[in-house]
């Protein structure tokens, strides 16, 4: 192995170590890497073209407008009008409640494009009303963690739009549309896992409600569900692209939040825009950085090396196939899914192609794989934030998390190994073509 790279690896996981910010240790590592080969003047200019470049791209200007639409929805009083709807739909069945749950993380993280904040507007109604109904503290806290990444599959996704990004090109539309189907067998698993649970541990069931009750939470909760469809049937219709369709959607969720809900105060929006090109700066310096090292390492030949080792290892594509979701999500337990995806995309997608897997199915199966880390210590986000919001430790929710860590890997395995869990609907919509 090259010096340089020896230099980087070192850097950025000392850095890491000392709790240096990810997006930090990341340009710190690259900068003193180029150090190596050449001099400070040269260096310093390199990383900061690769950093300017990173972000140089106009699929990009729907990540502010995605960020600022999800915080005037998190802000908007969606959460409850959300479960609200989740307990008319299957509330009313042994261990409802966990289903609600579920439903209610997935559907606000697709609305709001943030597990985080899935996470903590739900998490934080969910969690207490599930210990009061006689539910396990941790196990509830685990349901929401787990849960909570699902919206991250299901558009509009930020993570998806960077992985388009990262693979060269990958229509975001078809990206978009073809993060349905696995985010929803997500669900699924993690609903199977508390179906048993709820029947071992005798959880009670949930009251049926009226009809005139479900027709009022139903309705309640329409504008906000017909985001997903004003988002996602305009760029299947053709009617406008990803890009433009982040600006209608902070358009349409100002009205909402504003206008229909009236939860947010013309007052707050100072306060939320300002969050909101905080979070976009965050994510902007996290890909400039990222970018640099990806450049970096492409520059010492290490994808390429990897990729001959890859394929020297084993010529079975299902054994190349697993180490790389081994791999993938050894990464996730220790860094970031943004500069996970710009760093290793470009390691791991000419294998996986050279395997006749598509470069959309490698993306969601990549997205997928590190959506777990978002729940593992020591640096899983969402993790944390469930243990915040449940005031318990990291220790006592991983044994209820192990099994809901089960069914999400084998959801993983079963879109690592069915393309048409990811590709059946981009290409019934017309949005891809099958190589």
């Amino acid at each position: 192995m090259d010096v340089s790279v020896i230099v980087l690896l070192v850097t950025f996981v000392v850095l890491l170590f000392i709790n240096v910010p990810v997006s930090f240790s990341i340009g710190i590592a690259t900068f003193f890497a180029m150090l190596v080969t050449i001099d400070f003047i040269p260096a310093a200019t390199t990383v900061a073209q690769r950093m300017g470049g990173g972000i140089d791209s106009f699929a990009l200007l729907a990540i502010p407008f995605f960020v600022l639409s999800g915080l005037l929805m998190g802000r908007g009083g969606i959460a409850h009008r959300l479960i609200e709807f989740a307990k008319v739909l299957i509330g009313m069945l042994p261990g409802g409640l966990a289903f609600v749950n579920i439903i209610s993380c997935t559907l606000f993280g697709a609305i709001s494009g943030s597990a985080v904040a899935a996470t903590s507007a739900i998490g934080g109604f969910m969690i207490p009303t599930m210990e009061k109904e006689g539910y396990d503290r941790n196990f509830t806290a685990a349901i929401t963690v787990t849960s909570s990444t699902t919206g991250l599959l299901i558009p509009p996704s930020n993570i998806l739009i960077i992985y388009s990004l990262a693979s060269g090109g990958v229509s975001i539309a078809a990206l978009f549309v073809a993060g349905y189907l696995p985010g929803l067998l997500v669900a699924l698993g993690l609903m199977g896992v508390c179906a048993v649970y709820a029947k071992v541990k005798g959880y009670p069931v949930g009251r049926v409600p009226t009809l005139k009750e479900a027709a009022v939470k139903t309705l309640d909760a329409i504008p906000s569900l017909f985001l997903i469809v004003l988002v996602i049937g305009g760029i299947i219709g053709g009617y406008f692209t990803a890009t433009e369709a982040s600006v209608i959607a902070v358009l349409y969720a100002l009205l909402l939040s504003v206008a229909v809900y009236r939860e947010v105060k013309v007052s707050d929006l100072p306060e939320i825009l300002t969050k909101s090109v905080e979070t976009t700066a965050i994510v902007m310096l996290l890909i400039g950085t990222s970018t640099a090292m990806s450049w970096m390492l492409s520059y010492e030949n290490i994808p390429q090396a990897i990729s001959d080792g890859l394929m020297h290892l084993s010529d079975n594509p299902f054994l190349i196939l697993l180490t790389i979701n081994l791999i993938l999500l050894a990464v996730g337990i220790f860094m970031d899914m943004t500069p996970a995806v710009l760093i290793f995309t470009p390691i791991f997608l000419p294998v996986a192609v050279s395997l006749g897997m598509s470069p959309l199915h490698f993306g969601i199966m990549m997205v997928l794989n590190l959506c777990i880390g978002l729940c593992t210590p020591p640096v899983g986000a969402v993790l944390f934030v469930g243990c915040s919001i449940a005031k318990t430790s990291i220790a006592q929710l991983i044994r209820p998390l192990m099994p809901l860590y089960a069914a999400m890997f084998l959801a993983l395995l079963v879109v690592t190994y069915v393309p048409a869990v990811s590709e059946f609907l981009p290409t019934y919509f017309g949005l891809y073509e099958p190589k």
